[in-house]
């Protein structure tokens, strides 16, 4: 089988593209022959040392580039990826061929949907996040701090600013969700999609056609495992952007009040007003996977107080892996890894003090080591591996080329024709 996978980006910047690229060098390594094709590089060296054929357009994302206007239109509609992956596909054959879309919204942009639908190739699209129906691609208020359940694309849709930055940027978007949705046709487009949390399918699946067929694939995460151990267990640990939609701030003032110090692994827009705020607070910046797994294998929990929705958290499963229990908002999709009161609590999302109960109620060094038992042997009794990722991909893709073949027959003795191959007189025979 033949693989295409379509990312934004080259190189890994962050969740998206380490899953592509993870599944991108795993899929090769199991003898699949792979595709990469991406706006923004340099490509990560290991796809071409694995013998990946890496197609890159070499352009710009919004934070690279020079030309901001011009980023603009390519955010709008980027023709050169549209035709760039047009010839691309024409490479393909239908009958043993798959194009597995990662992200567009960054830089390839919604034209992407014109190449791939005249493909005619099997489709199938990963939705790490939600643009393929939330124009701003979170179904969250910035400027308010709030999940938004408005209908996307409605009047109260358009005239509500929910952009992080600026209304007219909102309005950039909901050009661009408009070409998404009414000349690339993306979401009719893509009938198999991959969700990576329950709640993510609830919170899409209205704004999708009702045919839609959902395949859920956990992320892989990379977290050796090692013993269990409880001793030195102290801190109360946030690891993640310092923003708001996170909900640094609530950890903040729930640490204060229940008299813990809260300890933060990042960066962000909130970190310098919380740190005066709270001069208790631990500021540890950005560290390597090793120091935060380091981090929070002596952690008495993870708090992630996320007020949006999120995708599939995977700093709870790092967590869980470590031995850590976690405590988590009831707002988002990291709730589904935590079985609360056995491995963590969940609390009321946005709510200081209840958060604040649960971490007065782990001090307690038992309960704590309890918790921290039943999160470690609960993540590995089917614990989210490269392998495990890969082999249900493996099926959602065999699923995928099953339902497109009779399809795929024709087109390919349609290009045979074509070709030369064969005349109209002897296709007849």
């Amino acid at each position: 089988m033949h693989v295409v996978l379509v990312a934004d980006h080259a190189f890994v910047n962050g969740g998206q593209a380490k899953v592509a690229i993870d599944a991108a060098l795993g899929l090769r390594e199991r003898g699949y022959r792979v595709t990469l094709f991406a706006a923004v590089g340099p490509p990560d060296s290991r796809l071409e040392a694995a013998g990946i054929r890496v197609v890159c357009l070499n352009q710009d994302d919004i934070e690279r580039a020079r030309n901001k206007l011009a980023f603009v239109v390519q955010a709008i509609w980027n023709r050169e990826s549209a035709r760039r992956l047009a010839a691309e596909l024409k490479l393909c054959d239908p009958r043993e061929t798959v194009v597995h879309v990662h992200a567009f919204a960054k830089a390839l942009s919604p034209s992407i949907g014109v190449a791939l639908r005249a493909s005619g190739l099997p489709l199938l699209y990963t939705m790490h996040e939600f643009f393929l129906v939330c124009p701003n691609g979170g179904f969250y208020e910035y400027p308010a701090a709030r999940i938004c359940r408005r209908i996307p694309m409605s009047r109260d849709c358009v005239t509500t600013n929910c952009d992080a930055r600026s209304y007219p940027r909102k309005l950039l978007r909901v050009v661009r969700h408009a070409g998404l949705d009414h000349v690339a046709g993306l979401r009719r487009l893509f009938r198999h999609v991959v969700t990576i949390s329950d709640l993510q399918e609830r919170a899409a699946a209205p704004y999708l056609p009702a045919e839609t067929v959902y395949h859920r694939v956990d992320n892989p995460i990379d977290v050796a495992r090692e013993p269990h151990g409880t001793e030195g267990r102290a801190d109360f640990l946030f690891v993640g952007r310092i923003s708001t939609e996170k909900g640094a701030p609530i950890f903040a003032e729930a640490a204060r009040r229940a008299g813990v110090r809260p300890v933060f692994v990042g960066d962000g827009p909130q970190r310098d007003d919380l740190a005066a705020r709270y001069p208790e607070a631990v500021m540890l910046g950005w560290k390597d996977a090793p120091a935060v797994r380091s981090l929070m294998r002596g952690a008495r929990a993870l708090v992630f107080p996320s007020v949006w929705y999120e995708g599939q958290p995977l700093t709870v499963y790092e967590a869980l892996a470590c031995g850590t229990p976690v405590i988590v908002s009831d707002a988002c999709a990291g709730r589904e890894a935590v079985e609360d009161g056995e491995n963590g609590f969940w609390f009321r999302s946005g709510d200081p003090e209840a958060l604040a109960a649960h971490l007065r109620r782990l001090s307690d060094d038992t309960l704590a080591a309890r918790m921290g038992r039943a999160a470690y042997d609960r993540y590995w009794l089917a614990p989210l591996t490269l392998d495990s990722h890969l082999d249900r991909l493996a099926e959602v893709y065999e699923t995928v080329t099953r339902e497109a073949a009779p399809a795929a027959g024709r087109d390919a003795r349609r290009r045979h024709s074509v070709d030369g191959a064969e005349t109209p007189a002897t296709a007849l025979r």
